[in-house]
């Protein structure tokens, strides 16, 4: 058994205006950082296209067709005022869902143990017919239905340590019993939503709002308080990691101050419970994180604990 890359160029190809933060350089420092000897043993797999099919696990096709309808021929298109398309845009979101559909089938195939999928753009802002936030699609809330409506699975799990409430995740996931979906962020931040009070249509939503400049250990304290008794009780069959790295304490976009030690905890966590429910099968895939040196080594070290695990 071994980890996963799963990445394309395309990725690249999904350009936004000068100064904007999620840039094609996130994923350049990403690839570099994952190109070591020490990453020799992934598995390096180019990300499929998707299919309409897949987006309309969560998506309404009259969404669909409206960003298809958008997409330019040249130049820029803002969906919102954060949220642009550029030629190679369509390209790219459909590759980030491949990957993270080809991920899932990997992992619960037994060709690997669990896999990290190096994409933009990110998924987790994006709801059911709102892309905002850089997002587009819901790229994790896609390959969890994949998981059970194609796959037979009967629970999965969520979990999400980006900086930001993943919104677009809960939108997308919330009513429906067999997803559990964690989430810890900053707040107050983008996009305001997110409080603990939000707990879903089942109580299968557990939101850990933290206070501006907590640290690992606010993190750490929380999470295994509130997130890791629910996602044992809810016994996933497979872990989806939302990995966003802004909550470093070197990302510009937010105040908190996690440390690269602090997201090779989490892995483990997540990972343990993977063990004891779940096959060791984890999938994780990129949201946010835009210190460029931040975000190579905090993705350096989640993945190295993916390969430890992988093993």
């Amino acid at each position: 058994m071994t980890t996963a890359l799963l990445t394309h160029p395309a990725c690249l190809l999904h350009t936004n205006p000068p100064a904007h933060p999620e840039r094609v350089e996130r994923l350049k420092v990403v690839d570099a950082a994952l190109s070591g000897a020490r990453f020799a043993p992934l598995r390096r797999v180019e990300a499929p296209d998707c299919v309409d099919a897949d987006i309309l696990l969560a998506h309404p096709k009259r969404y669909l067709d409206r960003v298809k309808t958008a997409a330019p021929a040249r130049g820029y298109h803002a969906l919102d005022p954060d949220t642009h398309m550029a030629p190679g845009t369509l390209e790219a979101a459909f590759r980030a869902i491949g990957a993270n559909i080809r991920a899932v089938d990997m992992v619960l195939d037994g060709e690997v143990r669990n896999a990290f999928a190096a994409i933009r753009p990110p998924g987790h802002h994006a709801e059911a017919e709102t892309p905002m936030g850089f997002c587009i699609f819901g790229n994790v809330s896609i390959a969890a239905k994949h998981a059970l409506e194609r796959r037979g699975l009967g629970r999965v799990a969520i979990v999400d340590f980006d900086v930001h409430h993943g919104n677009g995740t809960q939108n997308l996931v919330g009513d429906d019993a067999r997803i559990f979906f964690a989430s810890t962020h900053q707040m107050p931040l983008y996009p305001g939503s997110g409080a603990a009070s939000e707990t879903g249509a089942h109580g299968n939503i557990v939101n850990v709002p933290l206070a501006p400049g907590s640290d690992g250990a606010v993190f750490r304290r929380e999470v295994e308080a509130r997130i890791l008794p629910a996602l044992r009780a809810h016994r996933p069959e497979l872990i989806l990691i939302s990995a966003g790295f802004d909550a470093h304490r070197d990302d510009p976009l937010a105040q908190l101050n996690l440390l690269e030690e602090d997201y090779i905890w989490i892995t483990n966590q997540l990972c343990d419970v993977a063990d004891t429910c779940a096959g060791g099968r984890v999938v994780s895939t990129l949201e946010g994180g835009y210190d460029l040196e931040a975000l190579a080594s905090s993705v350096a070290a989640h993945v190295d604990v993916l390969m430890e695990r992988g093993e």
